[in-house]
């Protein structure tokens, strides 16, 4: 096995990204490593096309798993089974000063167990906690086998580390306090935001089984709305991908919205949006901190249904509320998400209620909440890789 690096000689940093999130987030942390270390950095790994960009040839294309639905899955555990020992082999045989893996814990994990199993000197990192915190809390002790720090994007994480008594875990910070500057309205937008009739944006989900469960519903509820004489402009962003499954999902809504197409679009329909119905997720995160009152809901297939009753230990699955650590905004899980109790839940997000004002304060504690000081998530996740590789040299 070849030697790792030590003295003047290049540093090799071993990352693993297998989701276009994570992949941006890899393409974040390597721009800062390389200008802390200069030439003296060499990165291998798996990565999409930012991480590309900053100079890394993926040892295969993350396309390859993506890979939606239940039956996808086990049709496709072999190839998924062989891309882990083929990447764990990577590591491995590439004696890398560090490893960090990024985001897809069901991936990157048994990545990392197998290494760990194989060179225990090499250090890994992961960045971006799985949700210890909301289900299978024993990961987080099984962590400390194989992982030596956690790099967390949501600021309760590292104490729930703490509680569940597993590895080292460091607040640095969610990529979205990055682009406040685009979630927030100018003069114009906020004027437009607080005119008539208000803009209603509703957003059913970034994947297509998302879209499946919740268009019907969602449309619903906007008929609803409009039959009680509640003015909205209706607004549905999406991506490119999806703009054709969303088109057709809306063709029969008793209210027929505007769609928008791609992330600008949908940022700038965020700075102009009184308030929104929106799938829970990492939307609702981002339309806290545009200040956008909302409802949010979630409907899945039977077996995740079941899932999420067994083994969901928190008591919101709202990211939003979550953060804020106060449930503000109305959730409306499975059973509960029916276009009357949706549509009484906007309502209250589009006038002025005590709901609306109860959220607007709590969003605007955020900033506070989520801060990362002087230095941004990517700085402080380099920061922490480097004092990793510093340590596992003494």
């Amino acid at each position: 096995m070849q030697a790792r690096t030590s003295g003047g000689v290049a540093r090799k940093i071993f990352l693993i990204a297998t989701e276009e999130s994570g992949d941006r987030l890899g393409a974040g942390l390597m721009k800062i490593l390389r200008q802390r270390l200069g030439d003296a950095v060499q990165f291998e790994g798996v990565g999409g096309r930012a991480m590309a960009g900053e100079g890394m040839t993926s040892r295969f294309p993350i396309e390859e798993l993506s890979i939606m639905g239940l039956a996808a899955i086990v049709k496709q555990l072999p190839k998924v089974l062989r891309l882990i020992r083929q990447t764990a082999t990577a590591v491995t045989d590439a004696a890398p000063d560090i490893l960090v893996i990024i985001d897809s814990p069901d991936f990157t994990h048994r990545v990392a167990r197998r290494v760990r199993a194989r060179d225990s000197s090499i250090p890994i990192v992961d960045y971006v906690s799985p949700s210890v915190w909301a289900w299978r809390p024993g990961r987080a002790r099984a962590m400390v086998g194989y992982v030596d720090h956690v790099l967390a994007l949501l600021p309760f994480e590292p104490e729930a580390y703490r509680r569940l008594r597993g590895p080292p875990c460091s607040y640095v910070g969610h990529p979205l306090i990055e682009q406040l500057v685009t979630l927030r309205p100018s003069a114009a937008e906020q004027a437009r935001r607080d005119g008539s009739p208000p803009v209603l944006l509703v957003l059913p989900g970034s994947r297509r089984s998302e879209i499946r469960h919740h268009i019907d519903v969602f449309g619903a509820a906007l008929g609803l709305l409009r039959a009680q004489e509640i003015p909205f402009e209706l607004i549905l962003p999406t991506m490119p991908h999806l703009e054709q499954a969303v088109r057709d999902g809306v063709k029969g809504w008793p209210v027929e919205p505007r769609v928008v197409v791609g992330e600008t679009e949908k940022r700038a329909a965020f700075r102009i949006a009184r308030a929104a119905l929106a799938k829970s997720g990492t939307v609702t995160l981002e339309l806290a901190l545009a200040g956008v009152p909302m409802v949010a809901a979630y409907r899945a297939g039977v077996v995740e249904a079941f899932v999420m009753r067994t083994m969901i230990q928190v008591n919101s699955v709202i990211l939003a509320n979550l953060v804020v650590g106060e449930n503000v905004v109305p959730e409306f899980i499975q059973q509960d998400c029916t276009p009357q109790k949706l549509t009484d839940g906007l309502r209250d997000a589009l006038t002025e209620s005590a709901l609306r004002r109860r959220q607007l304060e709590a969003f605007a504690r955020l900033d506070s909440i989520m801060s990362t000081g002087s230095r941004s998530p990517s700085v402080r996740a380099a920061d922490i890789v480097l004092a990793t590789m510093r340590e596992a040299r003494r």
